[in-house]
């Protein structure tokens, strides 16, 4: 069985949470060998779970928020 790309990415969570069946799980892992684009999908995710699962907090720099904010506005005027 061939499994495509949009598929394994509906599947991303429950092979990092071991929730696939074998048939399921044996699919996806066959296209991750293969695939770069959904094996840096599946990296990035785990890396994600890992950084918000830390009880590190993270001291953003002076005057981000403000900067953050103004791009925002920049990107996304008011209409």
């Amino acid at each position: 069985m061939v499994i495509e790309c949009k598929h394994v990415w509906e599947h991303i969570s429950g092979y990092l949470d071991g929730t696939l069946s074998d048939e399921t799980r044996e699919v996806v892992q066959k296209h991750l060998d293969h695939c770069e684009i959904c094996s840096a999908i599946l990296d990035s995710t785990r890396n994600i779970i890992i950084l918000t699962a830390d009880d590190h907090v993270f001291e953003l720099p002076v005057g981000f928020s403000e900067r953050l904010h103004a791009r925002i506005d920049l990107e996304f005027p008011a209409r």
